[in-house]
């Protein structure tokens, strides 16, 4: 077939010619191309310059900072390294969380579960629990789950929680108060833990918490503290006989009594009484106990009284009925407080307080 070179073939035969000319080809199934990059946007480099930060989670180009990709997987290997926190300094690779110090033993045993998984499931997890059963460990737990609820119900803090759970352990190990009653010795130690970190209660208000009376509370805590104190001196000893020196911040600090001054704050702040009002009816407690104005009265009928006395001072006044409420003091026994204070006034008055706005010695109630 002749093609005349001056003349354009229809584009309907060019295709048919093409199809003609070409063998059947057979389509290869769909493969990841290996050959792609990922390359800065903002840099272009060939080779591209980026780095995974694992411990982010990001995709970050080292030289211009851009962020190319979040949400990274770690695929290395989770073996950490320990070598400082071991005992002998035996190097052991290992996972895992860390040891709980409020528990005993290793902790680094494996539960079996049997949900879904048959008769053998179960078999083997009855098998294990009669093995590795350990009944000071679940007493401890027990008494951890109680210790929590009931600082949680009464929105304790944390820390609080905490040093109670330490004090507990250290009267489980010791085999101490068998005698008594799991539920007086974690009110005992509620008690002294909120001394510890200076947010007292009183035995009034550890009674409403946990159930224990007042009077059975009261003697738990001078057994305790006199077992805290015996086993802080033995330990002392014991660093000394071996040339050490004594941790301070290691060692048990005998509480003090509650004072009016630590009431103040949380009365205050549940009567949602400003900051100037609060210094000031902690500033009268300190001062009150200065010149004997309430000598021989509760801490819990002064911080009333003083919180009373102060939020009229400073033109934020609250009566006696509301402070009532949350001192847990009849509004009775906070007028007569205030009594005692109001015939001091010029003794216990700083002229300071007296330059804030609203604040008047005229807004003192009448006696």
């Amino acid at each position: 077939m002749a093609v005349v070179p001056d003349k354009v073939l229809p584009k309907s035969t060019l295709t048919d010619l093409a199809y003609i000319s070409k063998p059947d080809r057979v389509e290869e199934p769909w493969r990841e191309n290996l050959n792609l990059q990922i390359i800065c946007k903002e840099c272009k480099e060939i080779p591209p310059n980026i780095a995974e930060e694992f411990s982010s989670g990001d995709m970050v180009c080292d030289t211009c900072g851009l962020v190319l990709g979040d949400r990274i997987v770690d695929t290395r290997s989770e073996w950490r390294t320990f070598s400082n926190d071991d005992q002998n300094n035996d190097d052991p690779s290992r996972v895992g969380d860390g040891a709980n110090p409020l528990l005993n033993g290793s902790q680094l045993q494996t539960t079996i579960a049997f949900g879904d998984g048959g008769a053998k499931a179960r078999e083997l997890h009855r098998a294990q629990n009669k093995v590795t059963h350990d009944k000071g460990t679940k007493t401890l737990l027990a008494a951890y789950k109680e210790i929590g609820a009931l600082c949680d119900a009464w929105h304790i803090p944390k820390n609080v929680s905490d040093t109670a759970k330490h004090l507990f352990k250290m009267v489980n190990d010791a085999g101490a108060f068998r005698g008594k009653s799991q539920d007086v010795v974690i009110a005992g130690c509620i008690f002294i833990a909120c001394r510890q970190c200076h947010v007292p209660r009183t035995f009034r208000e550890i009674f409403a918490l946990t159930k224990v009376s007042k009077k059975e509370i009261g003697r738990i805590f001078k057994s305790l503290e006199k077992f805290f104190a015996a086993q802080n001196q033995a330990k002392a000893d014991t660093v000394l006989q071996a040339g050490g020196i004594v941790n301070p911040n290691d060692s048990y600090n005998t509480t003090t009594s509650t004072n009016a001054h630590e009431l103040c704050i949380r009365y205050c702040s549940q009567l949602s009484l400003n900051q100037k009002t609060t210094m000031v009816s902690q500033q009268l407690a300190d001062k009150m106990s200065t010149v004997g104005a309430l000598a021989g009265r509760s801490p819990l009928s002064a911080a009333a009284a003083c919180i009373y006395f102060a939020s009229h001072l400073m033109g934020y006044p609250r009566t006696a009925k509301e402070i009532s409420q949350v001192a847990g003091v009849s509004d009775g026994t906070i007028r007569t407080s205030y009594k005692l204070l109001e015939a001091e006034k010029d003794k216990l008055i700083d002229p300071a307080w007296l330059k804030v706005e609203k604040a008047d010695i005229n807004n003192l109630p009448k006696v």
